[in-house]
Parts: structure tokens; sequence; C-alpha cells
């Protein structure tokens, strides 16, 4: 793995001065979430010049857990838009989960990856999945946040070479 130094790593990621003084910072919330800035006191989703970060989006609204996970997501690309990012622009997701052990937090998984399948068609972004005991919102079975680049996706290329079936002779 090659090693890069701090302050070259700050300049690739866009902290270096002169991004610093050129990003304005805007605080916007879609639609419904104004509630979150002004009485909970966070910010929905956050530009900073072509980068979009969306806080936690609770899966609360639905009749079924994959209902309410759907859900979520249909809230990720509002907040996205709101920015003008879209899901093709989504560079990293970190989701949520209740769950008590491992097999509880796999069960849990399950409609995730059915309903993120549905979202993210190719060119996926990265992603962490993490189970918790508790979330802010009461009921909600996960919580979904994410980041993107805008336009990062009109660019977007795939250089992993999909697996050798083992079934097939070379």
């Amino acid at each position: 793995m090659r090693r890069v130094a701090l302050p070259t790593l700050l300049l690739l990621l866009g902290a270096g001065p002169a991004h610093a003084q050129d990003a304005m910072r805007q605080h916007l919330a879609p639609a419904g979430w104004e509630g979150s800035y002004h009485s909970i006191h966070y910010t929905p989703v956050l530009r900073i010049g072509d980068r979009v970060i969306v806080s936690g989006i609770p899966a609360i609204e639905g009749a079924t857990e994959e209902d309410k996970i759907r859900g979520a997501f249909q809230q990720l690309q509002a907040h996205l838009e709101t920015a003008g990012a879209t899901l093709e622009d989504v560079v990293e997701l970190h989701s949520f989960h209740v769950a008590r052990d491992h097999a509880e937090f796999r069960a849990r998984i399950a409609p995730v990856l059915k309903v993120h399948a549905e979202f993210f068609r190719d060119r996926y972004p990265a992603w962490t999945a993490v189970g918790t005991t508790a979330l802010f919102s009461e009921g909600a079975p996960m919580e979904i946040r994410a980041e993107a680049v805008i336009g990062s996706g009109r660019t977007a290329q795939v250089a992993i070479p999909k697996p050798r079936d083992p079934e097939t002779p070379d």
C-alpha cells in the first residue's frame, strides 16, 4: 500500500487552503425537514462546493420493514436533489441497523440489500453497515446517511473485474 503524506492527502480530498476559500457551505433541508435544523439542531443536507453530506435518515414510514427501508432510500434521493445531487453521485453510504446480535443483524440486512439494489443498479458507492441497539427514531429498523460528489456519477468508471465462474472452463 502506498503511503501519502497528510498535507498531500488533505489537498487530494479538497481540504487545502485554496479549496477552503472557494467553497461555500450551504445548510439545506428538503420540504418537511426544516424542524431538524431549527428544533433538533442538525443540518439534514450540507453542501460544500460539489460535496454533499446527508445526515441520517430513519426508516420510519411504511407498513412493512421493507417499505420503511424503501422510504428511507426515497428520502435520501429527495435530500440529494435538494443540493443538486443524484443517487449516481453518491460515493459513500453508512447504514445503522437495530439488532441484538449477529444473527438478527444478518436478518435485518436482507431487505436492505434488496432495496439497495433497486436504487443502486451499478457503480455502487462505498458502504459501511453497522449494527446498534437503538436509533434516535423509535421504531426505525435502520437509518442511512450518505456522501455525494455532484457530477461524479456521470464520469464513474468501474475497474473491478467480475469473478471467474468456477463452473466455466478456461
